[in-house]
C-alpha cells in the first residue's frame, strides 16, 4: 500500500470494516493473534467467521482466553480450515490443554520474538490491538507488548484494531501508522481477569516468602493466588522494585502505597518494567500514560542477562508439581492458561545470577481436595519446566527450603519436610526405594510436625544478623557440625562426659521433632540454606509429670551474647502454650552459666542435688 507524506492521510485511507480487513487473509497463510488481555476480539471473531471459507491457516498465539474459540474450529474441521500453534510454557495436564497438546510449541519467552524477527517462523498477517495514534502517528500496543511487537514489526501484513479503551503504555510499545496496512476502528472492553480467591495455604506461603524478601529487592511475580498472597504479605517492606513479565492489580496497590518505588533496582531505576498486564479496568486505567511504567518485549524483559543486572532480583513463580529431587512442573489455570505461560526458566536463571538474587518456587502441598500430594517421588508423567539444577528456594505452606548446592538426599529430606504431613511417610519410603535416602534413615517425630514459623526471630548483635528458629530436618548436618565445634569443656557441660563422636542417629532426634512434645531451637548465622548453627536449645517432654527438660549448647565465640536467654524464653513460652506444666534442667553444680540462665525465668525455681548433678525445676503457674 502506498504511503502519503502525512501519516494522518494514510490512517484515513487504511480504515476498513472488520469483514473487509479479514478478506486480506489468504488460504495457507500464517496469522499471528495479539496475546493475553490485548487480544483484538473483534478481529478474532471476524477471523472465525471467515475461517469457514479458508483452508490451511496457521494461527500463532501465545495466550488466549478463547472468547471466540479457534481451537473448536480446528477440531471441527480436523485442522483443514486452520491449525493452532500455541506458544506455551508449562505442563499440559489441565483437561482443555491436554485434549489439544498437538498445538503446543514449548519455548522460553525470551526466545519467541527472535523466532519471528529472524523469519524462522515467518508471519504473513498480524492481528493486533492498539491505542488511537498520538499527534505523531504512534500507536501503543498497550497492555500486550510481550511477543506482539516482534510479530507486528516482522509480519508481511498488519491489521490493527484501534480501540479507544486501550491504555497508552510507555516504553518500547509503539508501532507507527505507516507500519500498519489496515486500520479497524472498534471500541470494546478489554479482556479482564479479576483476582481469584486465596486459600489459607496461599496466605501461609506468602507469609513464608515475605521473610525471604529484603528491603530494596527487585521482584518478578508470577500469576497465581499464591503470588497474590505473597504480594499482599509485603506491606512492611520498603523500596521494592518491579521487573516482571506481567503487571497485576496487586503490584499496582503496592505502588500506590509507596512500598514499590523502584529507586534501588540498580537498573531501569524509577521504572516498573514489564511486557504485559493482566487485570481489570482499574489496572489498565493506572497504566495509561504513567511515566513510572515501561513495557518492553519479552526478549528484553525475559532476557536472563537483563534480569541479572538488577539488585537483589527475586523471582517468584508457582509450580503445580515438584518431585523430591527438585524438578518442577508448571500448569496453566483451567480458565486462563496463564499460570503456565510465564517464562519461569528465564527468571529463575536471571535471578540466581543477580547480586543477592533469589529464585523462589511456590507450591501448594496438596491437590484442592487434599487427596493427592503435589510433591511426588519422581516426575514421570509430567513435563519438566525447570530442571533440578536450576532450583533455589522452594516454599509450601509448611515451610521453606534452599535446595541449591544440596545432595539428592538433602533435597529429598528438605522437600519431604515441607510436604503435607499426611504424605511425608509414604514420600520417605519412596525416597528410600529410589535410593536417594539411606535405608537406615528415619523421619522420626517430624512425620507430623507443623513448622511453627511464629517462633522465628531475627536480630542484630554487634553488627551480625542472628536468627533463632525451630530446627528442621535439613538442619541435621549443621547441628552435627555445631557439636563438633564445641570445646571439650562445653561438651562435658552439655553431655556430662567426654564425647568425640556425634552420630547421625543422635542428631536426627534433635532436627526431627514434632514441635509440640519436643522442640529444638537453633541460633543460626549466614545465608538461608547455608547457615551455621551457633547455639542449640532443646526441650523434651517428660510425660509422667508433664514437665519438659531443657538442655543447651552455645559456641564459645557466641557465649555471653544473650542467645541462651532468648532461646530459653522461647522454649518456655512454646511449652506453656502447648499445655506443658513447667521446665526442668539437669546440670553440673559447677555450670554456673546454665544455673544462672535457668534462674532468669520469671518463675519460682526449686533445686535438688543427687550427689552428681543439680536438678532445677519451675512450674508456669508459680511466678517468682
Amino acid at each position: 500500500m502506498s504511503k502519503s507524506l502525512y501519516w494522518a492521510d494514510n490512517y484515513i485511507e487504511k480504515k476498513r470494516t472488520v469483514a473487509d480487513a479479514i478478506k486480506n487473509i489468504r488460504p495457507g497463510q500464517r496469522v499471528f493473534v495479539g496475546s493475553a488481555c490485548g487480544e483484538p476480539q473483534a478481529l478474532v471473531h471476524g477471523l472465525s467467521e471467515a475461517a469457514k471459507s479458508l483452508t490451511g491457516l496457521e494461527i500463532v498465539r501465545m495466550m488466549s482466553q478463547e472468547t471466540t474459540s479457534l481451537t473448536a474450529i480446528a477440531n471441527r474441521t480436523k485442522d483443514l480450515s486452520l491449525n493452532i500453534r500455541s506458544i506455551y510454557l508449562g505442563s499440559a495436564s489441565t483437561e482443555q490443554i491436554a485434549r489439544n497438546m498437538r498445538f503446543i510449541t514449548p519455548m522460553n519467552m525470551s526466545d519467541v520474538p527472535g523466532l519471528f524477527t529472524t523469519k524462522k517462523l515467518p508471519i504473513n498477517v498480524a492481528l493486533i490491538q492498539t491505542t488511537p495514534p498520538d499527534d505523531f502517528g504512534w500507536m501503543s500496543l498497550g497492555i500486550s507488548v510481550d511477543v506482539t511487537i516482534a510479530a507486528a514489526l516482522s509480519a508481511d501484513f498488519v491489521i490493527a484494531q484501534v480501540n479507544t479503551r486501550m491504555p497508552r503504555v510507555l516504553g518500547q510499545s509503539f508501532i507507527h501508522v505507516n507500519d500498519v496496512d489496515i486500520i479497524v476502528e472498534q471500541e470494546e472492553d478489554l479482556l479482564a481477569i479479576s483476582t481469584g480467591s486465596q486459600s489459607d495455604a496461599a496466605t501461609r506461603i506468602g507469609q513464608h516468602i515475605a521473610r525471604l524478601i529484603e528491603d530494596g529487592a527487585t521482584l518478578q511475580i508470577g500469576l497465581d493466588a499464591a503470588s497474590q498472597a505473597t504480594v499482599q504479605g509485603l506491606s512492611e517492606k520498603n523500596d521494592l522494585g518491579i521487573h516482571s513479565q506481567y503487571l497485576t492489580e496487586d503490584i499496582m496497590h503496592l505502588y500506590s502505597k509507596g512500598i514499590v518505588n523502584n529507586r534501588k533496582k540498580g537498573f531501569n531505576e524509577g521504572k516498573m518494567v514489564a511486557s504485559a498486564a493482566i487485570g481489570t479496568s482499574n489496572l489498565y486505567e493506572f497504566l495509561h500514560d504513567n511515566p513510572a511504567v515501561e513495557f518492553h518485549p519479552s526478549n528484553y524483559v525475559n532476557d536472563p542477562f537483563i534480569i541479572s543486572r538488577h539488585n537483589r532480583m527475586v523471582s517468584m513463580n508457582v509450580a503445580h508439581t515438584m518431585d523430591i529431587t527438585g524438578q518442577v512442573a508448571t500448569e496453566a489455570s483451567a480458565h486462563t492458561f496463564y499460570a503456565g505461560v510465564s517464562g519461569i526458566p528465564d527468571f529463575v536463571r536471571g535471578a540466581r545470577r543477580s547480586l543477592g538474587g533469589k529464585s523462589i518456587i511456590m507450591l501448594v502441598s496438596t491437590s484442592p481436595d487434599n487427596k493427592h500430594s503435589n510433591i511426588v517421588p519422581l516426575l514421570s508423567d509430567k513435563i519438566v519446566t525447570v530442571p533440578r539444577g536450576d532450583i533455589h528456594y522452594v516454599v509450601t505452606e509448611f515451610g521453606a527450603v534452599n535446595l541449591f548446592g544440596k545432595s539428592l538426599q538433602e533435597r529429598a529430606v528438605g522437600m519431604i519436610s515441607i510436604a503435607h504431613p499426611d504424605f511425608r511417610e509414604e514420600l520417605f519410603d519412596a525416597a528410600k526405594k529410589l535410593g536417594v535416602i539411606g535405608p537406615e534413615r528415619t523421619l522420626g517425630e517430624a512425620v507430623r510436625g507443623i513448622y511453627p514459623v511464629k517462633l522465628e526471630q531475627t536480630f542484630e548483635i554487634h553488627g551480625e544478623m542472628i536468627t533463632i528458629r525451630p530446627a528442621k530436618p535439613v538442619d541435621e548436618r549443621r547441628i552435627q557440625e555445631h557439636f563438633y565445634s564445641l570445646s571439650k569443656e562445653d561438651i562435658f557441660s552439655r553431655f556430662f562426659h567426654e564425647k568425640t563422636a556425634f552420630g547421625r542417629s543422635e542428631v536426627e532426634s534433635k532436627s526431627q521433632t514434632d514441635y509440640v512434645k519436643d522442640l529444638a531451637l537453633v541460633a543460626i548465622v549466614g545465608e538461608f540454606g547455608f547457615s551455621r548453627v551457633v547455639a542449640l536449645g532443646e526441650s523434651m517432654l517428660l510425660s509422667h509429670n508433664n514437665i519438659a527438660e531443657v538442655a543447651f549448647s552455645v559456641n564459645r565465640e557466641y557465649q555471653g551474647k544473650g542467645l541462651g536467654r532468648r532461646i530459653l524464653r522461647k522454649l518456655a513460652d512454646s511449652a506453656r502454650e502447648n499445655g506443658v506444666a513447667g521446665l526442668m534442667a539437669y546440670t553440673s553444680p559447677n555450670n554456673r552459666g546454665m544455673i544462672g540462665l535457668f534462674k532468669t525465668l520469671p518463675y519460682k525455681v526449686k533445686t535438688s542435688f543427687d550427689g552428681e548433678g543439680l536438678a532445677m525445676q519451675c512450674r508456669f503457674d508459680e511466678l517468682a
